[in-house]
């Protein structure tokens, strides 16, 4: 006679079902998880590529492709060096806005010069976690105009309008639609570098006279102010 055990654990073998295939992972799961695999290491592949020839010297690859590699790499993955040697940063740059108003009388006016590097300096002061947008947004987005427009400020390619809309709307949005009893007919911004001057203890010589750079005068939308 069989124990009551045993034949227990024969129920419960016969009852209970086989995994299917042995736990293995079908045809269509393999192809699958294999194609996954290879479009990452594709992906991780372009992208260092991408980012080594932005920060590379200028060679044969990266001039035949500087469009598209410009185009992968900003604003999203933009490397610099400019925190180290040799050429670290040595001098203050404040950007500058002011506006043409029509008045209601029908009038052309001129405002003056309006300190948006100021503002936004009073907004990280003494702030123990400045936005980023108080920290970068003017600076990056003036950087990026300069980047792709020539000496002359003609735009370069579609990157360079980009840029121009860009600022235009930032500086839209900080002068608001209506100033000095009028409507914003027309915004112009300017750079003003001042170098920094050389500490007390050093014997360099250093220019501190600011230069300015003037940007055309760019007629301004409503969507610029939305």
């Amino acid at each position: 006679m069989t124990e009551p055990t045993l034949d227990g654990e024969r129920r419960a073998e016969e009852v209970l079902p086989d995994p299917p295939g042995g736990g293995e992972w079908s045809i269509p799961a393999r192809i699958a998880i294999a194609g996954a695999v290879a479009a990452v290491c594709v992906a991780v592949v372009v992208h260092a590529l991408a980012v080594f020839l932005y920060l590379a010297p200028s060679n044969t690859v990266s001039r035949q492709n500087n469009d598209e590699i410009n185009e992968y790499v900003l604003p999203e993955f933009e490397q610099n060096w400019k925190l180290f040697a040799p050429n670290p940063v040595q001098q203050n740059v404040a950007v500058h806005a002011r506006a043409e108003v029509r008045r209601n009388d029908g009038k052309l006016t001129v405002t003056g010069w309006v300190d948006l590097t100021a503002l936004d300096t009073s907004q990280i002061k003494h702030h123990p976690a400045p936005s980023h947008a108080d920290q970068n947004l003017l600076r990056r987005a003036f950087d990026f105009y300069g980047n792709s427009h020539d000496q002359n400020g003609a735009p370069r390619g579609e990157r360079g309008e980009i840029s121009e809309e860009y600022l235009r709307r930032i500086a839209a949005h900080r002068l608001g639609p209506e100033l000095n009893g009028g409507r914003v007919n027309r915004i112009q911004l300017r750079s003003v570098s001042t170098p920094v001057a050389a500490p007390d203890w050093s014997n360099e010589n250093l220019n501190t006279n600011p230069t300015t750079r003037e940007l055309p005068w760019w007629t301004v939308f409503d969507e610029d102010f939305s």
